[in-house]
């Protein structure tokens, strides 16, 4: 029986900020992250564009100790502030020893006073005996939170 080595990972948040204002922290991430968290980035750096438009592409450094990865590089593939949504794929980094492509999808949609955070994996994996990507998942939940965190502490 032959194992999928094609696989999408899904999960909404819901989070307590103002949707405008959660989407801006995450357009201006390459600023705010390593400030804001850096136990989780240590720097961000913008290689090429603006860091925002599509085709921008961004350097990403792990705080030591990530599980994840010690850094990858992102290029941003489509961003449409209006619709509040972004597409990125990783095309360098350690993530690629595993994955042949690895592709991001974010949609922020206003849920009441608050907001709801789509997000979305698309991979496709190097072999069959390696494991989906829910470290990716559980990372991106995770920053999903203390980002929301973050934006309410400004407004307080």
């Amino acid at each position: 029986m032959a194992v999928a080595l094609r696989g999408k990972l899904e999960v909404d948040i819901e989070l307590k900020s103002n949707v405008d204002k959660y989407w801006q922290t995450i357009r201006d991430s390459t600023t705010i992250f390593p400030k804001a968290f850096p136990h989780d980035y240590k720097s961000i750096e913008i290689i090429e564009g603006d860091g925002k438009a599509p085709g921008s592409i961004r350097h990403f450094t792990y705080a030591e100790g990530s599980q994840l990865a010690k850094s990858s590089t992102e290029k941003i593939d489509a961003a449409d502030d209006e619709k509040r949504t972004a597409t990125y794929c990783i095309i360098e980094g350690d993530l690629l020893q595993y994955y042949k492509s690895f592709k991001g999808h974010l949609a922020l949609i206003p849920v009441g006073e608050g907001c709801e955070m789509k997000w979305c994996a698309e991979y496709v994996k190097v072999s069959n005996d390696i494991p989906d990507p829910s470290i990716v998942k559980n990372f991106a939940v995770k920053n999903f939170i203390e980002v929301d965190e973050y934006v309410q502490s400004l407004a307080a």
